[in-house]
């Protein structure tokens, strides 16, 4: 197997090369390697290097300043994606590409599955919509994994700034009023390849974390393990706001629970994340 993998220095990018099956060959590409919002520059390099798969793990996910770097999102989010379908169908390779949970508004009270009508809130969940809608355009065989919350050792994330902020005060408050399953990227590199492996039906797979809390609750299992495994002293007292009291640039939703039976039922199992968080607070 030959993988194209774009976004290598990201999270799921970094993670993904860590779970490389023996006997896959990659060329691991990030913005500096290979441009993907250039349609000249992606065919040449897919023409060139003649992969079978390609993994587009690339993405602008910069939620607040997409509200005024609009143009910018929607290049990586949707022309760069768009691009890599058409160079992979000319040299027939699959295309995964990973989206969001974001492309939902958040009204519903029950988890949300592949098919339910989508309704972004911000410009980072409309782009990737936009980018889903054009891959499947273009390629129908395509994977399209939705995910959320995604957190690793490697990278900017949330169980980062919460460790660092741990550091620095007492008192933390946090939202609690959206919720939504924290998923690892390791985890969903896995996922990824058994996809691959088991060579599945092109559409639409949701895959996220296996127990949904709140992004207070979120923070609390952090400092909890971090506490246990000596990383933290002791954890900061964490107050519960509402998302009216900590007003962004973009708007959030606020039930982005995804439902992940349509993976599950090709024993792909939901990213374990307390575990995973448990492992990679070692590693930070």
């Amino acid at each position: 197997m030959k993988v194209l993998l774009t976004g290598s220095k990201g999270q799921l990018g970094s993670c993904f090369q860590d779970r490389l099956p023996a006997g896959w060959k990659i060329w691991a590409t990030d913005s500096d390697v290979l441009d993907i919002t250039d349609l000249s520059a992606v065919r040449a390099a897919v023409a060139n290097f003649q992969p079978n798969i390609i993994v587009n793990a690339a993405a602008y996910t910069a939620v607040d300043k997409a509200e005024t770097e609009h143009e910018l999102a929607a290049l990586i989010n949707k022309v760069g994606p768009e691009n890599l379908a058409v160079a992979a169908k000319e040299v027939g390779a699959r295309l995964v590409h990973v989206s969001t949970d974001y492309v939902f508004d958040g009204t519903a009270s029950t988890p949300y599955i592949e098919t339910d009508v989508t309704n972004p809130l911000g410009v980072y969940g409309l782009t990737k919509l936009d980018g889903e809608t054009a891959v499947a355009a273009v390629q129908p065989e395509a994977i399209i994994i939705r995910t959320a919350w995604v957190f690793s050792e490697y990278g900017n994330n949330f169980v980062k700034t919460m460790l660092r902020l741990a550091k620095e005060r007492d008192t933390l408050s946090i939202v609690a009023d959206q919720r939504g399953c924290p998923t690892y990227a390791g985890d969903i590199a896995q996922a990824i390849i058994d996809l691959l492996q088991k060579n599945v039906s092109g559409g639409v797979y949701h895959f996220c974390g296996d127990k949904e809390v709140t992004w207070n609750e979120f923070a609390q299992s952090i400092f909890s393990i971090a506490v246990c495994k000596g990383r933290l002293s002791s954890s900061p007292e964490v107050k519960g706001i509402s998302t009216d009291e900590y007003p962004t640039p973009a708007k959030r939703p606020a039930y982005s629970v995804l439902n992940c039976d349509k993976i599950n039922a090709v024993n792909i199992d939901r990213s374990h994340w307390v575990n995973a968080l448990d492992v990679i607070i070692c590693k930070i």
